[in-house]
């Protein structure tokens, strides 16, 4: 490159610049439009398999009109509900027929056993978007007319209005708070005021692109994206290209201070960090697309979603920044100057002495750090994956939560949630006997054609009834859940009936039995994609084995030590059925990388120097680029936490706290120890594992 024509050495980095600030400028905005296709609908994201999801089908015939019910309690502020108040409720609620989004006519209003309460249900057009908000709010408003009672609005669709509210100015926010953090940690650790700014915009380039390319995918029904998706890729790809960043502009910096020419330094950047960091990019690509194997369509959306941000992050790292870097020179570390000790181990005095420790005494570093980790993954088993309760889904209090814990208090708990039972009209007695003598079910009944249970004649459609049955428990507790597993019991065991059970517990039994199948299926192919690339990189058997068994543990630590804060700090009784799942592809597929950075640079230097002066050299050269990645992605993931979701602040905490345990303990300590510990047989069976140590490198970087 130093051999061309200066005008040739400034046209290819300027090309590649103005490329991407095009696509910066042309496809930036569709990182605030990726919400005009997402999806909160929850029920669109069932197991297609499941035995509930058969029943979503099938009830669709004996709906006159799909609708998402509103369930409108009144509380009295005095002793009991009037029947003055039972009337006014009724009429409250009549005049909302025929306004806009509300289907039919709301059912009466009926009280409670206890007669502190009066409830009624309002049908929604289920496909307002944002016009729901509205319609609730129409329904609230209309509600509070009734003098001397409280009203709220629980059920479905008031549920629905809280999660779309949750995911209001995702784009904007998220992302505000995910890149102040980037920059702060930036400024803080590399003293340059370009730099960062540099980073940044590139990490905001590939999150552009990405959003572009899923944004049409899902535009055209290729992809699902929902705001748990959506926000996951903003902070997959900032943190992602944030990284890959990183990790090129110190080896930039590395050879800027020895070669001193731009051009030459970027090329040779781009050369010797190209494996690591697109062998990094292709574990963690590859591990989220393992997620399309899930019977979970949320899951399988992830996966492709996920890849192209990963693929749109390197894309950026390996073109944008190359380009800008060879175009600043040195005013990219501008106050700072890259100076040749930049490039030795001498430059590094933090991990000099940590490479000193672990040369020390390797076995014992490796063994205590092993002990630790061990004693964190003996708390894994108690994180509880059975689902989150309702009233614990959204980390702020929500109105629709507080209602139907208004609700429980004074009606069945699974009131406005009942079992959906479908079954031959001919079986339908015994359907409904059995449904009734259901340990846990409060009361059965067939649906009539007015669309109430029990208000009729049944209804029969194509030879078959359904049957609504009310459970005694709240529709999201585990008592529900034990109740509906009793009732698809007695209910299959009835000949010929052919009936199925559904509705919103069934659809959380299922989710989480499905979750666990998944866990068992993803886990052990996300472990081989990943080992398959590290033997292909490090040209070895035992290194990847052992790489992969350390992050393995790091993600058992991690979730025991998030078991514990979730129960004792946190107050959440359980964790979503697919917290687990995330966590184990994030958490394995993100640690693989740090090690990845780390040994790939230790083959290297272990090719002249020795597998010990190899591992030494490699840790004290990348220990600063690599912790500053981990710190970056871990704040990145903890931006989540700005989303008031359980599931989101579950994931968050998660990756964020077992990027840094990975960082700081596995990559920092467990890893080169292990390495030293065992000595030139780690590389078996590659040729580095024939290579004998050399007596000339027997001290070690800042060792006396």
């Amino acid at each position: 490159m130093t051999s061309a024509p200066r005008r040739a050495r400034w046209l290819v980095p300027l090309a590649l610049l103005i490329v991407w600030l095009g696509v910066g400028g042309m496809l930036g905005p569709y990182a605030g439009k990726l919400g005009e296709v997402a999806t909160n609908d929850q029920a669109s994201f069932l197991p297609q398999s499941a035995e509930s999801t058969q029943v979503l089908d099938q009830r669709k015939a004996f709906d006159q009109q799909e609708t998402l019910p509103a369930i409108v309690v009144w509380t009295a502020d005095g002793d009991r509900i009037t029947g003055a108040q039972t009337e006014a409720a009724t009429r409250a609620v009549a005049g909302l027929a025929g306004t806009p989004g509300v289907v039919g006519q709301p059912s009466p209003a009926f009280p409670s056993e206890d007669g502190k309460a009066l409830q009624s249900v309002v049908q929604v057009e289920p496909d307002l978007g944002d016009k729901l908000a509205d319609v609730v709010d129409e329904v609230r408003d209309a509600a509070g007319t009734v003098d001397g009672t409280t009203a709220e609005v629980a059920g479905p669709a008031a549920s629905q209005t809280d999660l779309s509210d949750a995911f209001s100015g995702i784009d904007g926010l998220l992302l505000g708070v995910a890149l102040a953090a980037v920059l702060v940690i930036l400024l803080l650790v590399y003293r340059s005021v370009l730099l960062p700014f540099v980073i940044i915009l590139g990490s905001v380039f590939a999150l552009g692109l990405a959003c572009a390319v899923v944004y049409v995918l899902a535009d055209h029904d290729v992809v699902r994206v929902d705001g748990q998706v959506q926000g996951i890729l903003s902070i997959l790809v900032i943190g992602a290209a944030t990284d890959y960043a990183l990790l090129l502009a110190a080896r930039f910096r590395e050879e800027l201070a020895t070669r001193g020419d731009r051009f030459t330094a970027a090329r040779a950047a781009v050369r010797r960090s190209f494996g690591a960091i697109t062998a990094s990019a292709a574990t963690v690509a590859l591990g989220l697309l393992t997620l399309l194997a899930s019977d979970l369509t949320n899951n399988r959306a992830l996966g492709p979603v996920g890849a192209i941000g990963i693929v749109c992050s390197v894309l950026s790292a390996l073109t944008f920044l190359p380009a800008a870097l060879a175009l600043l020179g040195r005013s990219a570390y501008w106050p700072a100057k890259p100076k040749a000790s930049d490039a030795t181990v001498e430059g590094h005095s933090v991990w000099r002495r940590v490479a000193a420790t672990v040369d020390r005494k390797p076995r014992r570093v490796w063994a205590v750090t092993a002990l630790i980790l061990a004693v964190f993954a003996a708390f894994s088993p108690s994180l509880s994956a059975k689902g989150t309760p309702l009233d614990e889904i959204f980390v702020n209090d929500a109105p629709s939560v507080a209602a139907q814990k208004t609700l429980g208090e004074h009606f069945p708990g699974g009131s406005g949630n009942p079992a959906v039972i479908l079954a031959d009209a001919d079986r339908l007695d015994e359907v409904t006997a059995a449904a009734n003598k259901t340990e846990g079910v409060a009361s059965a009944a067939p649906v009539s054609a007015s669309g109430r249970p029990g208000g009729g004649e049944p209804l029969v459609v194509d030879g078959r009834v359904r049957v609504d049955a009310t459970l005694e428990a709240a529709a999201d507790s585990d008592a529900a859940k034990r109740a509906v597993e009793r009732l698809r019991d007695n209910v299959h065991d009835i000949s010929g009936a052919d009936a199925l059970v559904g509705g919103y517990t069934a659809q959380q039994v299922d989710t989480q039995q499905t979750a666990s199948d998944d866990r068992t299926l993803i886990v052990p192919i996300v472990l081989v994609v990943i080992l398959l690339i590290l033997v292909l990189l490090l040209r070895s058997v035992l290194v990847p084995v052992l790489l992969v068994a350390t992050v393995a543990l790091n993600f058992l630590a991690t979730l025991g030590v998030s078991a514990l804060v979730f129960e004792h700090l946190f107050g959440f009784s359980g964790t979503d059925a697919s917290v687990p799942l995330y966590g184990f592809v994030f958490l394995v597929a993100l640690g693989v990388d740090y090690n990845i950075f780390l040994m790939s640079r230790v083959r290297e230097e272990a090719l002249t120097h020795g597998t010990r002066q190899g591992v030494l050299r490699g840790l004290t050269t990348t220990g600063g680029v690599i912790t500053s990645a981990g710190v970056v992605l871990a704040a990145t993931f903890a931006a989540l936490m700005v989303i008031p979701l359980a599931f989101l602040v579950q994931i968050a905490f998660i990756v964020a706290f077992g990027v840094l345990l990975d960082t700081l303990v596995v990559r920092s300590l467990l890893v080169p120890a292990l390495v030293i510990d065992i000595g030139p047989k780690a590389w078996w069976p590659g040729a580095l594992s024939r290579t004998p140590e050399k007596s000339e490198d027997a001290p070690a970087p800042g060792r006396t």
